[in-house]
């Protein structure tokens, strides 16, 4: 069953994830990104590594994320992929945190020694900032998701900077410092979401997979949608909020670790000054 806020967004949802799946991989050079296969997830991994061998290294020296001038650049299109050494990978968390799914999760990353994005909502933080407080001391970045998971090209300019200001404020808050991403709810953004984000010192950064882990495809589907996605530079997009997301934290007992067996490094990306 779809919750509130997605079928708020049902049609609408598909304009933006294909808009997303289109748009230019920022910093790529021409390529628009396009879906990983199976067979390139295969390829790309390198030689089996243990769990135990992982160990957080931020992605660094990436060209497509970078301050101007000591001020965050006005994108005209979200990061869709990151870049690194070898075979890293992203995962990410949308609409939490959730105290009913949320530590799971992290127990979990606990568990491989490994870290990860949370995209929060304000409303959900601000009964929750102990969780965010948890993912500041293990390590995980949070970045802002706006504060009531609104439809942002249907409001006005200062709605938006609302949404996202009082957001950054409660992060703050919970999690020692302001976020230095964002991402548009549904996928859905417009001019004002990139120069408010901007002004306000975070990068957009929006997904390569699609889980699409809010419908409740089953675990299988999700694990599998992971798996068969995974390539160097993806981002996944998962949630930890936002509906019943016991189907997404038992996925991510199941891929994680087949991902880091298989070669990748999943890790977080890191800001970069000029």
């Amino acid at each position: 069953m779809l919750t509130r806020r997605r079928a708020l967004f049902t049609g609408a949802a598909v304009v933006g994830a294909a808009g997303a799946a289109g748009l230019l991989m920022t910093g790529s050079g021409t390529d628009a990104a396009r879906p990983a296969t199976p067979a390139a997830g295969a390829q790309a991994a390198g030689r089996p590594l243990k769990p135990s061998a992982y160990r957080l290294r931020p992605l660094t020296g990436h060209g497509s994320h970078q301050a101007l001038l000591g001020r965050t650049q006005v994108r005209s299109a979200p990061l869709l992929r990151v870049s690194g050494r070898g075979s890293t990978m992203v995962l990410t968390f949308d609409d939490g945190p959730d105290p009913r799914y949320t530590p799971d999760i992290l127990d979990t990353l606990a568990a491989y020694d490994v870290r990860a994005m949370f995209f929060v909502c304000g409303e959900m933080v601000s009964p929750h900032k102990d969780l965010l407080a948890r993912m500041a001391d293990e390590g995980h970045v949070v970045g802002n998701h706006t504060w009531s998971h609104p439809l942002l090209t249907r409001l006005t300019r200062g709605r938006i900077r609302f949404e996202m200001e009082r957001t950054s404020d409660i992060i703050e808050e919970g999690y020692g410092e302001r976020p230095h991403w964002f991402r548009a709810p549904y996928g859905a953004w417009n001019r004002a979401t990139f120069q408010l984000g901007a002004e306000l010192g975070m990068e957009p950064l929006a997904w390569t997979v699609d889980t699409l882990d809010w419908t409740s495809p089953g675990t299988r589907t999700i694990v599998d949608r992971v798996e068969n996605g995974a390539a160097p530079g993806v981002v996944v997009l998962s949630h930890d909020a936002g509906g019943d997301r016991s189907q997404s934290v038992r996925a991510l007992r199941a891929y994680l670790p087949e991902l880091l067996d298989s070669g990748y490094r999943v890790t977080v990306p890191r800001r970069q000054y000029v």
